[in-house]
């Protein structure tokens, strides 16, 4: 409430206890009892007559004067004093309690029904500054305490107090009608409040694993410098969770505690696994060497290989690999500068170049393994066909009338579209049968023609069975 009562130490304050009718203040003896003893006095009564004469004039207190009508108007006037402030006091801590409640909701959530419910809060604020204000207004109007309190003026008090309780307990009811509404968007907000909690500290155990991880790491002889780097990185985001979600919002903080427990696991995982990249890079690096050094050896023996395929062969046989011998030497070259660029790396522990290098050397050394490769393949396969052409023909013929008997399936004639590349396979396959004939038939043009016919059937089947599986 804005509006406050007066303190518990000045006399008209709201919540004000009455004081003993004994303590009261007014003057110690009445006026007629200094009368009658000054006359005594004049007299020559004794002393001790003197003392007892307040006592049997005052009967213990002045307000017996006043008369019994006076008395019970202030009885009742202070009742009302007392059961308004109690009113008072309940609304009061009524208030206090559901603004903590709409604090909590205003922190987490910013819906339409979230700033309706604050823009209630706010005009029943009003409200309670209202009815709070004429409130203290009648416990100031009058002193209930004063000795010459009339009776009408208590009655008065009595009513403007008994109407003041009777506007803050209305207040109140509002109040609670208004308390009992907030209860889904309060559940809400609780529930989102709750998850802050947990989700800041699991972001402080994964950065606290991350540093372990870490120490670890460099206590095996790896600086790990970019791990402590991004580790670094992530310190002013654990102050910012420190300073708590009132200050950075609720969603905001659980974001900021998940990316953070997210980069911290990340870090720790990496810091664990150094040890390991380490051992597997200079696995790699021993590994790519002793590849090298054998390509190199087998390099030299494509040019034998090609010596016959000249001899033996068209130039269409061979033709295409005059080149392998020296690529490959090259390629082995290039590759052992990678791995001394790559071993630098490792002894630098710059892990990324390192394994940058390494997958570089790796590609380097696959295409010449194919390269030196092939042209072995190709003095085989070119023998093979020599010896017996008949079996490649024999292959790729089965390949067409398995083809063949899969689209007449189920059909009396055979579908145009698989038809038609089926008859043009037969035809493709008797030509490159033709270019056999002759002195110096070209066994590499005859592998490479049969081997498009088996793709251009296989495609054709293919086709087929996903047509016939999709129910068409």
């Amino acid at each position: 409430m804005t509006a406050t009562p007066a303190t518990p130490a000045q006399p008209h304050s709201p919540y004000a206890r009455p004081r003993p009718r004994s303590a009261c203040p007014g003057p110690a003896r009445s006026a007629p009892a200094r009368d009658v003893r000054d006359v005594l006095v004049l007299m020559g009564l004794p002393v001790l007559a003197l003392l007892a004469l307040p006592a049997a004039f005052a009967g213990g207190g002045t307000r017996r004067w006043f008369g019994g009508r006076a008395e019970t108007q202030r009885a009742e006037a202070q009742a009302a004093k007392d059961a308004a402030a109690a009113a008072f006091y309940e609304l009061d801590t009524a208030q206090r309690d559901l603004r903590i409640s709409i604090e909590t909701i205003t922190a987490v959530d910013d819906s339409p029904d979230a700033r309706r419910a604050i823009g209630e809060f706010e005009a029943l604020g009003r409200r309670i500054d209202e009815v709070s204000q004429r409130y203290i207004q009648a416990v100031d109007a009058q002193d209930l305490d004063r000795d010459d309190l009339e009776a009408s003026v208590a009655s008065r008090a009595r009513v403007d107090l008994t109407s003041a309780k009777d506007e803050l307990l209305n207040v109140k009811r509002e109040l609670d009608r208004f308390g009992s509404g907030l209860g889904p968007l309060l559940g809400k907000a609780e529930t989102q409040l709750a998850r802050v909690a947990p989700a800041v500290e699991r972001a402080r155990q994964a950065l606290s694993a991350a540093a372990g991880a870490l120490d670890d790491a460099r206590g095996s002889g790896l600086r790990a410098d970019d791990l402590a780097a991004r580790l670094a990185a992530l310190s002013p985001e654990l102050t910012r969770l420190n300073q708590g979600a009132g200050q950075h919002g609720v969603q905001p903080t659980l974001e900021r505690a998940e990316r953070v427990a997210r980069e911290a696991e990340a870090i720790r995982a990496e810091a664990v696994r150094l040890p390991e990249q380490a051992a597997e890079i200079d696995h790699r690096l021993v590994s790519l060497r002793t590849r090298a050094q054998a390509l190199s050896t087998r390099a030299g023996q494509v040019e034998p290989v090609l010596s016959e395929l000249r001899r033996r062969f068209t130039a269409a046989c061979w033709q295409d690999l005059q080149q392998v011998p020296d690529q490959a030497a090259g390629n082995v070259r290039e590759a052992e500068a990678k791995l001394r660029e790559a071993r630098a790396a490792r002894d630098a522990q710059r892990w990324p170049e390192a394994t940058a290098l390494l997958s570089t050397v790796r590609a380097l050394l696959n295409t010449t393994d194919e390269a030196v490769s092939a042209a072995g393949d190709r003095l085989r396969r070119l023998n093979e066909v020599q010896k017996d052409p008949q079996a490649e023909i024999e292959r790729t013929r089965f390949a067409i009338r398995d083809a063949q008997r899969l689209a007449m399936s189920g059909r009396t004639t055979p579908d145009p579209r698989h038809a038609r590349p089926l008859d043009d396979s037969v035809g493709r396959l008797e030509r490159a049968v033709a270019t056999l004939e002759g002195r110096h038939p070209d066994y590499w043009h005859f592998l490479t023609e049969t081997e498009a016919v088996r793709q251009a059937v296989a495609a054709v089947v293919a086709g087929i069975r996903e047509e016939r599986g999709a129910g068409r």
